[in-house]
């Protein structure tokens, strides 16, 4: 009995397979638990539909990570800490206010988890590494600045 998977079924196969099983094992174990469903024409072109709708949202998912990116690689944030002798910062500069700031003066909205950074803790342009997207990285450039 042919089968499409709801979920991932270890050993059997992953969501979005279409598969041929026994027909108890499909009515006594996967139909009852929701796992798996029938596939039948329809629900072929159902899941056929559903695939080409996800690759779309993914495509178009990475079309605005790259627009962001370009947009990214031309800023400068700046950001303000206070320093001591020779522009040592009192404390560190994190991605949490890097994205703050970004948020503040450009009105761009970055998950700090997305920018790959250690603590800032000098004054003066740092370059930090923005990933956007799996495919999409970019470099953003901070300045920090003095109180």
């Amino acid at each position: 009995m042919k089968v499409i998977f709801l979920r991932d079924v270890k050993g059997q196969g992953k969501k979005g397979e279409v598969k041929d099983l026994s027909e108890g094992y499909v009515r006594n174990f996967l139909l009852p638990r929701g796992l798996a469903k029938e596939a039948t024409e329809g629900n072929v072109k159902t899941l056929d539909a559903q695939k080409r709708s996800e690759e779309k949202r993914k495509e178009q998912e990475k079309q605005e990570a790259q627009e962001l990116a370009a947009k990214l690689s031309e800023l400068t944030v700046k950001v303000k800490g206070k320093a001591g002798k020779g522009g040592r910062l009192f404390g560190a500069i994190s991605s949490k206010q890097v994205a703050q700031a970004l948020e503040e003066q450009f009105h761009i909205k970055v998950d700090k988890r997305k920018l790959e950074m250690d603590a800032i803790r000098a004054l003066g342009v740092t370059q930090i590494k923005a990933k956007l997207h799996n495919e999409v990285t970019t470099i953003l450039k901070v300045h920090v600045v003095e109180e």
